[in-house]
């Protein structure tokens, strides 16, 4: 279930995604940082410039205007990378003010180009270069001569300082200062600014790159566009974001010159979300309510309704913050608070999105939420709130694959759910839904069809509008369609191509963002997995810890694995029971099948062969109540081999022939390998009873179960392999053909420098 209002853009206090301009109480000032974009746009106006240059040049515009002022050696960098000539000009014309006299400044204004020309000029009065230009000549217009000749020291000092400290983003840019009221446009009054020295800047602020010290007040354009830029990351692209110490300090210096600024509060609380700071995300999100309350701009706007509405709302917002954290007391009492208000309020949108978190924290719980998801359904569909009609579809969709709801019913009701995404364009649903649908063809057992809804999705293009250089949305739904690439990739051996998944994802969502923790576990599962293949347990337990860290279910479950193959029945035996307990109190089916199928392994290694049966036929019956076809397919391959020991191969034949298929079709190529292996064991015992038909049968079985073990380079199995080849030719008097088996299991041997297991005793 997404979560309630997690960007600036779903904030039900913003207007259309856009902060209030009201409440920054930042005057716009002229800066030198300001006169170089406008020698910018006088060179692109004046000089011929090539078609691409122009283009790229043109996309530089909104961005420099509207951003952050920048040094000038910052600026220099952008201008050249889009086109060389127009930088080499714009430092001229720089250089030829600065290092010049008063009246080169002046006289660089006086040549500007007027916003009232004709159409094919860029300085057309409706344009944006026109409307920048007419704003600066206004402003240069208003100022006294003090201030003009404060404005070109500021400038000399800004230039200077360049070519003073040649690594950009650590020289002081002088700029005029926000508290400075002379230089305010709406002020037509002289000030006395002469009692200040005429070669001091009006005010000296840094702008630093990632380490430069907190610069001064940005302007009113520039607080909007940074936020609304910074949000947009946050939400479509956390890693082309801030890093969470840069924006906190860009937010501290924020507030320090306007404390009551409530949407920095907001992006504080985002950006607090991002590192699981617990207190800082909780004060942030109070401070945001509190100044929105407090803002004139509710007031005028929503009149006492808006006092209201900011309190459910917060009080919505404290409790999915607490949820996120698992303060699950605390979010039920924030949720009823929310509850009362809304109901006091007469509020049913916001009642529908509290019975929404309702039943997700229910489920969080371990409660049944089942009614209570149809509930908010229905009330979703009579309100008209797609978005959240479709996520408690969605939310219902997994609790019936986690009850063993047929496949159909679930793809049909996602099916609907899918028509309602494409007429209303949310296309985070869309994703959400086919990462879901993902997931349901890998929980039934049903790999192709997992690759192809992944393929899918990633190939999918975007409905988000495409801002700040963002072309992909990384959201958590792309991360559990590549993760479930890599592990369907490493579960056929290709291990380079699953590592090659794993850097892009290291890349896209690296380990200080929200979603790292997905690929970091997968990564982990892969490696143990594999380590367990080659029977390498030195390397495989180290890895528990690191799993036990970021899912304490499957830590346990692993550590379970090591020692029953570390020959610690006792510790494993204890260590599954407890967490068969846990499981079936949270009812997570496929761990407690997996804890059955170990525990009668366990069995196996005391000869227990019949005691392992009822723990099978269960599993067996519980992995096809909830349609598991990969964990039924495993648990008849236990059953077989169980059969197998207990002396009736025929029997285990007659099993084993049920689960060949699917796990041919859909199966690892390490469950592909086993189930050969098994099924050729499985013919050995029925040649020495009958004919020697089934001799050549299992001889087949051999070779291709050796081919499988060797895509995985799993000498421990290929040792196998070669053990049993070597009896079953010898035993056809193919002498040649044994002496080569017998041959390959001793190098092998002498490789591993390992003593073989008991090759009979073992899956």
């Amino acid at each position: 279930m997404a979560s309630v209002h997690e960007s600036l853009y779903f904030n039900p206090m913003m207007t259309n995604g856009v902060v209030h301009a009201n409440v920054f109480g930042i005057k716009d000032w002229v800066s030198p940082y300001k006169i170089s974009v406008l020698a910018l746009l006088y060179e692109m106006s004046s000089s011929k410039i090539t078609l691409p240059e122009r283009r790229r040049l043109n996309k530089l515009i909104l961005p420099l205007q509207q951003g952050p002022d920048l040094t000038l050696g910052q600026f220099l960098k952008i201008v050249e990378e889009c086109c060389p000539r127009t930088a080499y000009a714009v430092n001229l014309r720089l250089h030829e003010m600065a290092d010049g006299e008063l009246k080169d400044m002046e006289y660089f204004f006086s040549t500007l180009p007027t916003p009232f020309t004709p159409f094919d000029s860029e300085a057309y009065k409706t344009s944006v270069v026109g409307l920048f230009m007419r704003h600066m000549l206004l402003a240069y217009n208003k100022l006294s001569f003090s201030q003009v000749y404060k404005l070109y020291k500021s400038l000399q000092h800004y230039y200077h300082s360049h070519y003073a400290k040649p690594r950009d983003g650590q020289v002081g840019l002088p700029t005029l200062a926000a508290d400075d009221s002379e230089m305010d446009l709406t002020s037509v009054e002289e000030t006395v600014g002469d009692r200040e020295e005429l070669d001091t800047p009006l005010h000296e602020s840094e702008l630093r790159s990632d380490k430069a010290a907190n610069r001064g007040p940005l302007s009113q354009k520039q607080a909007e566009y940074f936020l609304a830029k910074q949000a947009y990351l946050l939400k479509n692209d956390e890693n082309k974001a801030l890093k969470p110490a840069v924006l906190q300090e860009e937010l501290n210096n924020m507030l320090k010159f306007n404390p009551d600024f409530a949407e920095a509060h907001y992006l504080n609380y985002l950006n607090s979300m991002r590192v699981q700071d617990i207190f800082l995300s909780a004060h942030s999100l109070l401070h945001y309510f509190d100044r929105l309350i407090l803002s004139s701009s509710e007031a005028k706007s929503n009149g006492d309704e808006g006092y209201g509405r900011s309190l459910r709302y917060a009080a919505l917002n404290l409790a999915s913050l607490h949820c996120r954290f698992g303060h699950y007391q605390q979010a039920d009492l924030a949720l009823q608070e929310a509850i009362r208000i809304a109901q006091e309020s007469n509020d049913h949108v916001c009642l529908q999105h509290c019975l929404s978190w309702l039943y997700t924290l229910e489920q969080m719980k371990g409660s049944e939420s089942t009614v209570l998801t149809q509930d908010s359904v229905k009330m979703a569909a009579h309100f008209c709130l797609p978005y959240l009609g479709s996520l408690d579809i969605q939310s219902l969709v997994q609790q019936g694959a986690m009850q063993g709801k047929a496949a159909h019913k679930l793809m049909d009701a996602l099916k609907d759910t899918e028509i309602l995404h494409w007429k209303h364009s949310l296309s985070e649903l869309i994703e959400i839904s086919l990462a879901q649908t993902t997931s349901i063809w890998r929980m039934y057992g049903k790999s192709t069809m997992a690759l192809q809804q992944a393929q899918l999705l990633l190939n999918m293009s975007s409905l988000e509008p495409v801002n700040f250089g963002v072309h992909q949305n990384n959201t958590e739904a792309f991360a559990v369609a590549l993760c479930h690439l890599a592990e369907l990739h490493a579960e056929q051996g290709l291990y380079k191509a699953a590592a090659e998944v794993f850097q892009h994802l290291r890349e896209q969502f690296p380990p200080h963002t929200q979603h790292s923790k997905l690929w970091m576990l997968c990564e982990l599962k892969i490696e143990f997995e594999r380590h367990m293949n080659n029977r390498k347990y030195h390397l495989a337990e180290p890895l528990v810890k690191a799993m036990s860290a970021l899912n304490q279910t499957e830590g346990l479950y692993r550590k379970a694995q090591v020692l029953k193959a570390l020959n610690r029945s006792t510790e494993a035996y204890s260590i599954l029971q407890q967490l068969q307990v846990q499981c079936e109190k949270t009812k997570s089916t496929e761990i407690i099948i997996r804890v059955m199928l170990s525990t009668a392994e366990l069995h196996w290694e005391s000869s227990s062969f019949s005691t392992a049966l009822p723990l099978l036929l269960q599993a067996l019956a519980l992995a096809r109540k909830h349609h598991l076809q990969s964990l039924a397919s495993e648990t008849v391959l236990h059953l077989a081999f169980t059969q197998l020991m207990l002396g009736i191969p025929e029997q285990a034949l007659a099993v084993l022939h049920e689960a060949m298929e699917p796990i041919l079709a859909h199966g690892a190529v390490m469950d592909r390998g086993r189930a050969m292996l098994l099924a050729a064991r499985c013919h050995m015992a029925v040649a020495r009873l009958k004919d020697l038909h089934s001799a050549a049968l299992a001889a087949d079985c051999l070779s291709e179960a050796e081919s499988y073990f060797s895509k995985l380079s799993c000498k421990e199995r290929l040792r196998d392999v070669h053990y049993l080849q070597a009896q079953l030719y010898r035993t056809l008097g193919q002498t040649p053909q044994s002496n080569r088996s017998a041959m390959m299991f001793r190098l092998l041997d002498q490789e591993l420098q390992s003593p073989a297991p008991l090759v009979f005793m073992q899956l």
